[in-house]
């Protein structure tokens, strides 16, 4: 049940009296276990276009504990909320491009989406940006630009970044070391409009 923490984030958004009745009902079910009836509510929310909870049916569908695993489904719903700015789900369907789960394989796909949450300051997209880099999937390996990304996404609270970055230090010169911290910073203070590229 780790969709309840996100769930009720989602709930503090819901707008309309009408939505958010027909979420609390599906939250109650969810909450029940009876995740049909969730499904059941959710659905017309998430295709009147409410961007979060098509966030929420990609997270059920995607991970297939609550109903049968579905990536091209799952896909589907981040794709819709992703469109519509969501960052976390820009995040996973970039995550999703990138293992070529629910769709082809596909880097350049992987990177736009990253791109496009990490501007919105999302840590773990932030991260993914700088292991694509240090391991030039789809792109240059380039060590100064992941270490800048990891840099960053360390500072915006991603635990695992900063290990990264730290790992890829070593593969680097401390004038090289300078250079991406410089970039960091100058990505950042841009609200990452001047990111290294």
């Amino acid at each position: 049940m780790k969709h309840i923490t996100i769930i009720l984030a989602f709930l503090m958004t819901l707008s309309s009296p009408v939505a958010a009745q027909d979420f609390q009902k599906g939250y109650a079910a969810f909450k029940a276990g009876d995740f049909a009836t969730a499904l059941q509510e959710w659905k017309p929310l998430a295709e009147a276009g409410d961007a979060g909870v098509q966030y929420l049916l990609g997270r059920m569908y995607d991970d297939g504990e609550d109903i049968p695993q579905d990536y091209a489904e799952a896909v589907k719903w981040y794709r819709l909320a992703a469109e519509q700015g969501k960052a976390r789900a820009q995040t996973i369907l970039g995550l999703m491009y990138g293992l070529g789960q629910g769709v082809p394989q596909d880097y350049a796909e992987s990177m736009r989406w990253y791109r496009l949450a990490a501007d919105q300051g999302d840590a773990q997209a932030q991260s993914n940006l700088g292991a694509m880099y240090g391991n030039g999937d789809g792109v240059l390996q380039d060590n100064a630009v992941a270490h800048m990304w990891f840099n960053i996404g360390a500072a915006n609270g991603n635990d695992k970044a900063g290990d990264n970055r730290d790992k890829i230090a070593k593969r680097m010169t401390p004038a090289d070391i300078s250079q991406a911290t410089a970039m960091a910073r100058e990505c950042m203070s841009s609200n990452y409009k001047k990111c290294g590229y």
